[in-house]
């Protein structure tokens, strides 16, 4: 029984190839993941056999970055879309797909949630000021050398998951994103938005044990214990899946 007390495993999805010479991601997932108990794996596109990855962790966090294709839901382009990578794309979308057939607790962050929804069938608004304008800021524009996030409120339902495990119906969020859900897939449910706006913000899957998707960067309030809960969660149901996974294979 010793196995069932160890942390558990967090695959994080990297970045896509910077070049041909390295992969990266932001040290924030690494950290948050750390926090919370769980033991972070770096993820990086391109590996042939999803499912033999998945089989090898206990949970997913797929994080932020550039956008998905619009082909891979039927979009238009457009000159705000950024970073598409083939590589990430499939590789991602495969995961998404799988875990939510294994029930393998799984976290999207910004770039992650709009991946969870295309792989399930839904749809993205390409560029959210074009339909929601400008009344809420979900992205700045970086100053040379500068990142400077954007912060609004999200009104989370009380009733869901994600509202029990925050702990309050409204929160800051920092944000970073230009595109946004636009039609649900099949089983999956919208349980925040964003003040002033209503553009979707978060999204939970009604019929696995922890499927959960932001749309916003709870990594970057590391201060803030309502976002870190986020990460507690996952890293708390993956440890459960991990125990239920040993004791059945001993029994």
């Amino acid at each position: 029984m010793t196995k069932s007390l160890k942390a558990p495993l967090i695959g994080i999805s990297t970045y896509g190839r910077n070049g041909v010479t390295a992969f990266s991601l932001a040290a924030t997932y690494v950290d948050a993941v750390r926090a919370a108990g769980g033991i972070p794996v770096l993820l990086p596109p391109g590996e042939p056999n999803p499912a033999e990855v998945l089989e090898r962790i206990d949970g997913l966090i797929l994080s932020g970055g550039g956008d998905i294709d619009p082909s891979a839901y039927q979009g238009s382009s457009h000159p705000s879309i950024y970073n598409i990578d083939s590589e990430r794309d499939e590789f991602e979308l495969t995961l998404a797909r799988l875990c939510l057939e294994k029930d393998v607790p799984f976290l999207g962050i910004c770039r992650g949630m709009e991946v969870a929804i295309v792989a399930c069938g839904g749809t993205l608004v390409t560029h959210v000021p074009d339909e929601y304008g400008m009344q809420v800021q979900h992205r700045l524009v970086p100053a040379p050398g500068h990142i400077y996030p954007a912060k609004h409120p999200v009104k989370i339902m009380s009733s869901s998951r994600l509202g029990g495990i925050v702990g309050k119906s409204e929160i800051e969020v920092v944000s970073w994103h230009h595109q946004s859900v636009r039609n649900l897939a099949p089983g999956w449910r919208v349980v925040a938005e964003s003040v002033g706006d209503y553009v979707i913000e978060a999204v939970e899957h009604q019929h696995c044990s922890f499927a959960i998707a932001v749309q916003w960067h709870p990594e970057l309030s590391p201060e803030d214990i309502s976002h870190q809960r986020i990460f507690q969660a996952l890293v708390k149901a993956a440890g459960t899946r991990k125990v239920v996974l040993i004791q059945d294979a001993i029994a």
